[in-house]
């Protein structure tokens, strides 16, 4: 397992990207799964710091595994508490300026990924995905 602890901050989206296709790469996943995790790490990341803290940054932490064949990234948190799996699915059949704002990112999150799981344990948001190498 690999560790990675930094401040939630968006400039710092690029050290957390590297970090995670940097893994990839090393266990040999193709471009297009390196590719969706990529849109996944960036959509969760920058949550994080956009709304973990209140507008304020705080501590994260990104840990990495591979085992059976999958990659299981977890981001961990000590903002408030929000788990992201409880809000309802965008309707993606209206029109982009007809739907309301929020959720898309989620949404996306959970049709690309294999498994998105989250907890709240110790005061900290702890939200897990899970890719299969194909």
């Amino acid at each position: 397992m690999q560790e990675l602890q930094i401040e939630a901050k968006t400039e710092n989206l690029n050290q957390v990207q590297s970090f995670v296709l940097d893994f990839m790469t090393k266990n040999n996943f193709d471009e297009k799964t390196k590719m969706q995790v990529d849109v996944v790490v960036e959509e969760i990341f920058v949550n994080i710091c956009s709304y973990a803290y209140d507008g304020k940054s705080g501590p994260s932490t990104i840990k990495q595994e591979f085992e059976s064949n999958k990659i299981k990234i977890t981001f961990i948190d000590s903002g408030k508490q929000y788990n992201p799996l409880e809000k309802k699915d965008p309707d993606i059949s209206l029109d982009a300026d007809k739907r309301p704002i929020g959720g898309l990112g989620i949404y996306m999150t959970k049709q690309m990924m294999d498994n998105v799981l989250y907890e709240y344990k110790n005061n900290q948001n702890i939200l897990t995905i899970i890719k299969e190498k194909v």
